[in-house]
């Protein structure tokens, strides 16, 4: 008997719909909720300007450090005692740090989530910041990041985004760091970083059942004494591409897998071909019918799998492939992973892959924007982005309504086969002839 396998076509996309968003000013800070009757979960998010790319170059990791702070008590009570008053409440601080932005939030029956914003605000406004815990938590940041260090892969993504935004940048750093920035961070830092963008008011995200919840109530908590007027947000940064591709070998002695990354700069969120570009990313390496994955881990195997996708913040982004492959078939899987971009670069996408993007990602809106917290999210991107009110509204049709020739004119656009930076790690005692022989660019070396 002989089986044949053939994969799914894509389902329907099912109704979506996104609450209206609700904007007010209040005790100097802006107020931005979404209605969701009946919900007695709510959610209130503190947005901050405090991202990884407000950190001064050289003292990456800041935000990270701060986060965890916060947790060590405050002014009013300590460590204990601030632990309890928020477990009394049956909730916990959620913090969060990306480039652009530092949230701090909560989640609590709707009846708590004014007592719950005022213990946020006493913590992010006045943490107790004792010389002795900041101390503790940023040797405990340090060593995890060590620890994290150790394994493949820390290494390649630092190489990748020093080579596309320069070392000299903060954004072309890690964003949480690297182990000896953390280890050099003295109290005095976080203190500075917290008195220059925690006090600032921010935004107050609320999604809950607006019924039931006073939303200047809850401005006038976030907000209370703060002060300092609006900061320059910076405009997108022009990145430039590379004329030539190159190939940059971070040595991993005896290793027996190579890690690649390859990636060059991409537009930032707000751009206009956002949409299109993100399905493009979708047909090449967003999914696990992508182009990518079906070449190099379904015909080849050379990978357990392999993926590739469009991320952008406020300021930039970066279009970047990752994936682990054997050490014997590094040169070849490198070759054949620029060959497939510059395919889709050069030929675009076909109906039939771009109505599985289509479907897969509309659908999953109405799969993740379902609880308070990720509709607290979405708001947040709002905000952070400067993106319309309806933008989340009218997502779902803006990803359905995509068709080829727009998506394939972002590809075009948007990916740049010849401008790639490729990143290996691994052992370069084994690979680096046969990198060199694949004459896909100047090969550079990192010793360990």
């Amino acid at each position: 008997m002989t089986l044949i396998a053939s994969r799914p076509g894509p389902g329907a996309a099912r109704p979506y719909r996104f609450p209206p968003v609700v904007r007010r000013a209040v005790a100097g800070g802006q107020v931005v909720a979404a209605h969701l009757p009946g919900q007695n979960l709510a959610v209130a998010l503190l947005l901050l300007d405090a991202g990884a790319g407000r950190e001064p170059t050289g003292k990456e990791g800041l935000g990270g450090v701060l986060a965890k702070a916060l947790e060590e008590g405050t002014a009013q009570r300590d460590a204990a005692a601030y632990a309890l008053a928020v477990e009394g409440l049956g909730t916990e601080l959620v913090t969060g740090l990306d480039w652009d932005s530092f949230q701090v939030s909560v989640q609590v029956p709707v009846d708590r989530v004014t007592a719950a914003v005022e213990l946020l605000a006493e913590a992010v406004r006045t943490p107790r910041l004792d010389p002795d815990d900041v101390r503790r938590v940023r040797d405990d940041e340090a060593t995890a990041l060590r620890m994290d260090w150790a394994n493949p892969g820390p290494r390649a993504d630092a190489a990748l985004r020093a080579d596309l935004f320069g070392a000299e940048n903060r954004w072309g750093r890690p964003m949480y760091g690297d182990p000896d920035s953390v280890a050099g961070l003295d109290v005095e830092d976080v203190t500075v970083f917290h008195s220059e963008w925690f006090i600032r008011p921010g935004t107050l995200i609320v999604a809950g059942d607006l019924d039931r919840i006073d939303l200047d109530a809850l401005g006038a908590a976030a907000f209370a004494g703060t002060g300092g007027g609006p900061v320059e947000r910076g405009g997108p940064i022009e990145v430039p591409l590379h004329d030539r591709r190159r190939i940059i070998l971070v040595d991993r002695p005896g290793s027996v897998q190579s890690t690649l990354r390859l990636g060059h700069p991409s537009p930032h969120r707000a751009h206009p071909d956002h949409v299109p570009t993100s399905l493009a990313g979708t047909v090449l390496g967003g999914a696990f019918t992508s182009r990518l994955n079906h070449l190099i881990r379904e015909v080849r195997g050379y990978t357990y799998g392999i993926r590739g996708d469009f991320a952008s913040s406020r300021r930039f982004g970066r279009f970047a492939v990752s994936s682990g492959v054997q050490t014997a078939v590094t040169a070849p899987a490198l070759v054949e992973a620029v060959g497939e971009i510059s395919r889709t670069q050069s030929g675009g996408v076909t109906e039939e892959e771009l109505a599985v993007a289509r479907s897969w990602r509309a659908g999953q809106l109405s799969v993740e924007l379902q609880s308070p917290r990720a509709i607290a999210s979405a708001l947040a991107t709002l905000v952070v982005h400067d993106l319309p009110d309806d933008y989340h509204a009218r997502l779902r049709e803006a990803l359905l309504a995509a068709d080829v020739d727009q998506v394939s004119a972002a590809a075009a656009a948007h990916l740049h086969p010849e401008s790639l930076t490729l990143v290996i790690e691994g052992d370069a005692a084994v690979i680096r002839d046969e990198l060199a022989a694949t004459n896909l660019g100047e090969l550079i070396d990192i010793p360990r």
